[in-house]
């Protein structure tokens, strides 16, 4: 476990350097502790909008009724509840024998979360395998975390299609995953923005997940099946295979948009050389500090 621990640690100094931010755009019905962008139930007033049939009586502002007899509503900030809940898919494929896809998944988790702890945020590291689990000591600095191994066999997809477990209402979510599944990522969607204030989808992938070899005979072992396969790999394959996570990826980005989450793609090798968050900072979720 020497090594595993070296990678928590390693994000850990990094994570340092950054803390969480509330992102521009939320998905809608969060309220909580913290000031978010759009209007919601603090006491910080924000304006004025024309009454609408089902509004709260009591955000009626009955003085500017008296003085221009129109119906208006006091709008406030929202408040949202400063709490990461970080999801980390635990699968065999994303420890890829031969990349640095293991070293990178645990340091970005590690990263995260101390970029949540710089904000203020509380925060819990689930491992999303066969269901979900608490990773023991997630809600303390990572060189506190337990074990926490990538060798779940099977689609962790499926726990999220039997639904959430006990996450934080209007917290922040962030799912950290290759997304290498089978199915469509609307169903998954659902699952972790229900009830969320902010989501972010990160897709980590080993520079073999995008660039497969050419021209070359190769003996494939399924990482979470161990199903054994022996092909070919020559042009037209390789650029079928990508041709088909460029779709892959642009369903999910469209489904994210949809939603209201963000979506990022970060390759293993170019994330711990460069350490480059360039994409979550310029939607608000990450700042230097």
């Amino acid at each position: 476990m020497a090594p595993l621990r070296d990678y928590l640690n390693e994000g850990e100094r990094v994570g340092q350097r950054y803390a969480l931010c509330l992102p521009r755009q939320t998905p809608r019905g969060a309220t909580g502790l913290a000031l978010g962008q759009r209007a919601g139930s603090s006491l910080e007033f924000r304006d004025y909008r024309d009454y609408q049939m089902g509004d709260d009586l009591r955000h009626i502002d009955w003085n500017a009724f008296a003085r221009s007899d129109q119906l208006s509503v006091k709008l406030y900030r929202e408040e949202i509840t400063p709490h990461l809940d970080l999801v980390l898919d635990v699968s065999r494929s994303m420890a890829l024998e031969g990349t640095a896809k293991e070293r990178a998944t645990l340091a970005l988790a590690a990263c995260l979360a101390t970029a949540a702890a710089n904000a203020g945020f509380s925060h819990v590291v689930w491992l999303m395998g066969e269901d979900f689990r608490p990773l023991p000591g997630s809600n303390a600095t990572p060189s506190l975390w337990g074990d926490c191994e990538l060798n779940h066999r099977g689609s962790s997809s499926a726990a999220l299609a039997r639904g959430a477990p006990a996450w934080r209402p209007r917290g922040v979510r962030v799912l950290l995953s290759d997304l290498l599944w089978v199915g469509e990522p609307v169903s998954a969607l659902r699952s972790l923005t229900e009830g969320a204030s902010a989501i972010a989808v990160v897709q980590l992938l080993a520079d073999a997940d995008v660039h497969p070899p050419q021209d070359v005979a190769l003996r494939l072992i399924d990482a979470e099946t161990e199903q054994l396969r022996e092909i070919h790999v020559d042009t037209v394959m390789a650029q079928r295979y990508r041709e088909r996570l460029t779709r892959h990826q642009q369903s999910w980005h469209q489904a994210c948009r949809a939603s209201g989450a963000i979506f990022t793609t970060m390759i293993a090798e170019t994330l711990l050389r460069e350490w480059k968050f360039d994409e979550l900072a310029a939607a608000g979720f990450l700042r230097v500090i």
